[in-house]
């Protein structure tokens, strides 16, 4: 996948204000959403490797060099993680990492203004692999985004992949 790619899955999900790339390894998608919300966004992009932060800064520096980011490197279950109240959520490709997804889940909701938008990228299937160890198929993204309380969630763009045959995009909302 390449940054055209990057951004047809996110753009329709996208609107103005604070947004946060949670689990945002080497910048991709923080780069894609530097693009979409275009000079003097403010975006926070947390991820526990620092070198791969430190990659993204630079890269994120030398394309985008208006765009404000935050680079906080922290697990997203840390107790002391704290972020600012934010407009979106980018979690692609970071959910899966989590046999428990319920607790991070209600976290990315108390970080989420009223009305705020995540919008997740994942792998569409439910049986994983070493690398991919525990996605979630959109269906049961939805189950999931219903459950943690997400209201609206609808398919973005679905596309295929060499990995576990393809990958989604969706939305969902917080209730406001």
């Amino acid at each position: 996948m390449d940054h055209t790619d990057h951004l047809s899955l996110i753009r329709e999900g996208v609107a103005p204000g604070v947004w946060a790339d949670l689990g945002s390894g080497g910048g991709a998608f923080t780069l894609a959403l530097a693009d979409l919300l275009g000079p003097g966004c403010r975006i926070v992009s947390v991820d526990r490797d620092g070198p791969a932060l430190q990659r993204q800064r630079q890269a994120m520096e030398a394309r985008f060099p208006s765009a404000t980011v935050e680079y906080v490197r922290a697990d997203l279950t840390a107790p002391d993680l704290s972020l600012p109240p934010l407009d979106g959520v980018v979690m692609a490709n970071s959910l899966h990492f989590f046999r428990r997804k319920e607790p991070v889940m209600v976290r990315v909701q108390g970080w989420l203004r009223p009305g705020g938008r995540l919008v997740l990228v994942e792998y569409d299937a439910d049986r994983g692999n070493p690398w991919v160890p525990h996605p979630l198929s959109y269906p049961t993204w939805e189950r999931l985004a219903a459950a943690c309380g997400f209201s609206d969630t609808r398919l973005l763009r679905r596309v295929r992949s060499r990995y576990l045959g393809a990958m989604y995009s969706a939305l969902s909302l917080r209730p406001g």
